[in-house]
């Protein structure tokens, strides 16, 4: 599958499971809600504490597997790539982009801002460098 037809999937399908790499090398897996940059990469937000960060500090790979609302009869894509993990404040703005992106407009800005910062949220940025699958089976 072609990386460009992979991103305009997220664009529209925001349900998805993140995998990481635990220490001891096994995958550990979680839900997430994920959308797509102004530069094409997949972002997520999260919290600096969530074990998902902790492992991706210590290797960047990860793994999605994105699948529609209704998650039978639709469309579905797994996309692989390396994250940057992104901290506040850096994360402020991005973090209201990824908000826009997905929700729209948010009726309190500041009180989202606020929130943010008291979950200590982060912005997960993966540059996607495969995308499938690239036939059915």
């Amino acid at each position: 599958m072609d990386l460009d037809e992979a991103r305009d999937v997220l664009r529209r399908q925001h349900r998805a499971v993140l995998a990481t790499w635990r220490s001891d090398g096994t995958p550990q897996l979680s839900p997430v809600t994920v959308g797509v940059d102004e530069e094409g990469y997949a972002v997520i937000s999260s919290r600096t504490t969530a074990y998902k960060v902790r492992n991706l500090r210590r290797d960047p790979r990860a793994y999605l597997c994105v699948f529609p609302d209704t998650f039978f009869g639709g469309r579905w894509v797994q996309v692989d790539g390396t994250v940057t993990v992104v901290d506040l404040p850096a994360a402020m703005e991005p973090l209201v982009e990824y908000y826009r992106r997905i929700s729209g407009e948010h009726p309190d800005w500041a009180d989202y801002r606020a929130v943010m910062e008291r979950d200590q949220r982060v912005l997960l940025r993966m540059e996607i460098t495969r995308a499938g699958p690239d036939r059915a089976g």
